[in-house]
């Protein structure tokens, strides 16, 4: 693994046996998707680390849910990546069709100032 090379999330292995490895663009990717689909407590020694998205996935389809969902985000990708990333506007749809709720994260990059658009889809119950 080269300097702006990170570690791909799921891990895995990659091509020639190696651990699989991401440019920056996708690793920053990767860690919105841990924090949104970790929840609080989860991990040891960072019992404040995740969103609680998971959770909210059961709750009745409504405004509200969407309006927590949003605040809820929003405030952990501030606290946990606030370092790495500008979040500039965090959208969650309600797919009560599917059973899902869709987060779509507008942020740019801290470091080069690349913006970026992750669009993400709690899994189906």
């Amino acid at each position: 693994m080269t300097a702006n090379q990170y570690l791909d999330y799921p891990y895995r292995i990659g091509t020639g046996g190696r651990t699989a490895s991401v440019g920056r663009a996708a690793h920053v990717r990767d860690l919105i998707e841990q924090v949104l689909f970790t929840s609080p407590g989860e991990r040891v020694n960072r019992p404040e680390f995740g969103s609680g998205l998971l959770q909210l996935v059961f709750a009745p389809q409504s405004d509200e849910l969407v309006s927590t969902t949003r605040f809820l985000i929003q405030g952990a990708l501030q606290q946990t990546l606030g370092h790495l990333v500008d979040v500039e506007a965090v959208d969650v749809d309600s797919l009560p069709d599917e059973g899902v709720l869709q987060v779509t994260v507008r942020y740019s990059d801290r470091l080069d100032q690349q913006q970026e658009v992750a669009v993400f889809r709690t899994p189906t119950p």
